[in-house]
């Protein structure tokens, strides 16, 4: 596999914020999906496809072989189309290892089914830190980057890397690391392995939120860019000055709407709960536990 220039087409679900990615190579054919999104409306319960279908038709109108549907984690904030997708265009679905811990940690508060196993086979493949791998002619490579959840990955594909919520737009600065298993200073040493990337090593982001300085949504920057100018974590600044920021912010932060749904969904790699025995599904509320 060479060192190819993979071509990034984003799709945006603006109920999240969430960008999703088509990664590709033309010439060769071969693409991965990574962090898509399936639509859910919270006051009805009902789900939907519009953005999936939309990567659906991307891929088939440039006749490409989706290899892998890739997660950088197990999401918080919306539900995962990966199930749906892996229906109507294949590929394999994958995650860090770390997701293991994530499902031990989710399993009894939502007191899911005997039958859930706690080891990732849900997912069809889980990347262990630093493994190299492959979308057709493209190269790539798992980066393990915990700090946010226990499971979070980022993908370097050619002189791209999809780092998920790890850090976001420069001017929105970096993830919450309060979440059950999450960690600032584990988050602190992440970027700082992401930061020994090349300085023009494209950094593609999970969300953005659109701070008041600027009218347009962005998903792409730089690792230089990151480096100069991350609002929350500038290479000059030290482990313990981040973990200040970092935990005094995340105090402030309201739970996401979608906690409690998505998380029951993704850690199922994208799929719904196993349906009763008159066929239907139901996601849990607990009660005074989050």
């Amino acid at each position: 596999m060479s060192r190819m220039i993979p071509q990034v087409r984003p799709f945006f679900d603006s109920a999240s914020c969430t960008f999703s990615y088509l990664v590709y190579d033309l010439a060769g054919g071969h693409a991965a999906i990574i962090d898509p999104v399936l639509d859910f409306d919270l006051q009805s319960g009902r789900t939907a496809t519009r953005l999936a279908q939309k990567m659906v038709d991307a891929a088939r109108s440039l006749n490409l072989t989706v290899d892998w549907i890739v997660e950088t984690h197990a999401h918080a904030d919306h539900l995962s189309a990966a199930g749906w997708l892996q229906q109507q265009v294949g590929g394999k679905i994958a995650i860090g290892q770390g997701i293991e811990q994530v499902q031990q940690i989710f399993k009894p508060i939502f007191a899911l089914e005997s039958e859930f196993e706690t080891d990732g086979r849900q997912f069809d493949y889980l990347f262990a830190a630093d493994e190299e791998w492959g979308i057709g002619r493209l190269s790539a490579k798992a980066l393990s980057v915990p700090g946010h959840t226990p499971a979070d990955m980022a993908y370097l594909i050619g002189d791209a890397v999809f780092v998920g919520d790890t850090i976001f737009m420069p001017d929105v600065g970096t993830a919450r690391c309060d979440f059950p298993g999450g960690d600032a200073a584990t988050l602190y040493h992440s970027v700082q392995k992401l930061y020994q990337l090349p300085d023009a090593t494209r950094v593609f982001v999970c969300h953005d939120y659109l701070p008041a300085e600027r009218d347009q949504y962005q998903w792409q920057s730089s690792i230089a860019e990151q480096k100069a100018q991350n609002i929350h974590l500038p290479l000059a600044r030290s482990c313990d000055e981040f973990v200040a920021l970092r935990q005094a912010r995340d105090a402030t932060l309201a739970v996401p709407s979608l906690i409690l749904p998505s998380i029951q969904v993704n850690i199922r790699a994208g799929r719904l709960p196993p349906a009763d025995e008159l066929g239907r599904q139901f996601l849990k509320i607990p009660l005074n536990i989050i």
